[in-house]
């Protein structure tokens, strides 16, 4: 069992026990019930940051959100509690930069949050039918392109310092939309992996916090989706 998302990975579910507690072991429609808190305390607080645009709502929302990341990847136990507060620190940098984008572009958020929709759509009919098999290859590649762009974006951040911007990641050409495209494919096909990890939680009997945790990892694979997305169609929009 392994994820692309960094919070899903194959020593996610390794050394831990069937639940014997009251409250019972981790179940798909439990997974799915958590999902749907988070992203509803996910659009909240992007709609308090999509009306009250503030650049402390985009910043504190984004360090927040890495801490909280931090903290539930290592104490997963604790995903109860600090999923929900990273989902909102999420949204209130989420509704921030969709605020910027709408305002260079306008309707691109609207476009870009169907486009997500659409693909998460795409990708659970595909997990679900069994067209897309998630074998150990199939794992391996995904990783490896989401460790590739990690680093490309690594690159790019370390370049920024010394007043140079990588043309892949932030221009407008073929080889920029390309390269966007690329992220983008890379991004969906984690969400399959995610799938296949909580199907997998629950047939494992996972702890029941382990709902939350997965609950977690799906949102950032969306949310990073999204933010790709927005990225994309803005490039698409300068030409």
């Amino acid at each position: 069992m392994r994820s692309g998302n960094p919070t899903l990975s194959e020593k996610t579910f390794q050394n831990l026990q069937t639940s014997t507690t009251a409250d019972g072991s981790m179940t798909v429609s439990g997974t799915i019930n958590k999902t749907g808190i988070l992203f509803f305390i996910l659009l909240l607080g992007a709609s308090i940051s999509w009306y009250q645009p503030s650049q402390l709502f985009i910043w504190g929302g984004a360090i927040g959100g890495f801490i909280m990341a931090m903290v539930t990847v290592f104490k997963k136990e604790w995903s109860p509690i600090t999923a929900p507060i990273y989902a909102g620190l999420e949204g209130l940098m989420l509704g921030g930069i969709s605020v910027m984008y709408e305002g260079q572009y306008s309707g691109i958020v609207y476009n870009a949050v169907l486009l997500t929709i659409g693909v998460f759509a795409a990708m659970l009919v595909a997990y679900r039918s069994g067209w897309i098999e998630v074998t150990k290859r199939f794992r391996m590649g995904v990783v490896a392109a989401t460790g590739g762009i990690a680093l490309v974006y690594f690159a790019s951040f370390i370049f920024s310092f010394f007043g140079t911007n990588l043309s892949l990641i932030h221009g407008n050409g073929i080889m920029g939309i390309g390269f966007s495209l690329v992220i983008v494919g890379v991004a969906a096909l984690n969400l399959v992996l995610d799938f296949d990890m909580i199907e997998k939680g629950a047939e494992a009997n996972a702890p029941k916090y382990f709902e939350w945790y997965t609950s977690f990892g799906l949102v950032v694979t969306l949310v990073w989706l999204y933010l790709e997305l927005l990225r994309l169609l803005s490039k698409l929009q300068r030409r």
